[in-house]
């Protein structure tokens, strides 16, 4: 006789948590500091009677010119500025140097300043070629010499303003690392563990809601 196997979903446990509208508030604010949104954070805290954090102004003061330097593509200035903040921060950071650099190297392309492209690249970025994992990136950023319009070459990605918020991101990210400060605010780390639960509970459970091995017992 086989038995009847329930395989409705199960009950859900959390329809009566309470959310608590003080910590909804802290993680907009922390999304707001994080991403340097001074007067929207200030609103944001005047409207709802929030106390402003401790290091609240200083903290958004230093590194909102550096993030916005680095999404306009002025990447010297950022550099210059990050170094200022943070000494040996793009020492330790090979990666993020190279990328920053290689925006200020976009910029020269883009103004058609091909030979004072050529020149900073072969002063600044040619180094990074004896490191493996930068040669392929760095050939991308030299091919963009050989095309007259670089933004319909197949490496017009490193010319888009997405590119530029990637670089700005991970440099501010660094910052606050650096300052021993999280890198991802709680919202984006509320929504990076959602996305990893969701991807979790899609390998283990069918489209029709029920585990895999569950479904292989009720066809057996």
């Amino acid at each position: 006789m086989m038995m009847d196997i329930d395989t409705d979903p199960p009950p859900r446990q959390f329809d009566q948590v309470a959310i608590n509208d003080n910590d909804v508030r802290n993680i907009v604010l922390s999304y707001l500091v994080h991403n340097c949104f001074k007067e929207t954070a200030e609103s944001f805290i005047a409207c709802t009677g929030m106390k402003q954090p401790a290091d609240f102004p200083v903290g958004i003061d230093k590194r909102k010119p550096i993030f916005h330097f680095a999404l306009e593509g002025n990447a010297l200035k950022a550099i210059e500025l990050t170094e200022q903040l943070a000494h040996n921060l793009l020492e330790e950071n090979k990666d993020l140097h190279f990328d920053l650099l290689g925006l200020h190297f976009v910029e020269l392309v883009c103004s058609r300043k091909c030979t004072e492209a050529l020149e900073f690249a072969q002063n600044k970025l040619t180094p990074f070629g004896k490191v493996h994992k930068y040669v392929e990136k760095l050939e991308d950023f030299m091919a963009l010499l050989a095309y007259e319009e670089p933004e319909k070459s197949p490496m017009f990605h490193l010319l888009t303003q997405e590119y530029r918020q990637h670089v700005a991101d991970s440099l501010n990210r660094a910052i606050l690392a650096h300052a021993n400060q999280p890198s991802y605010s709680a919202m984006e780390r509320l929504i990076q563990q959602a996305t990893l639960v969701r991807q979790c509970l899609h390998q283990d459970f069918g489209k029709d809601g029920a585990p895999f091995c569950l479904k292989a017992f009720l066809k057996s």
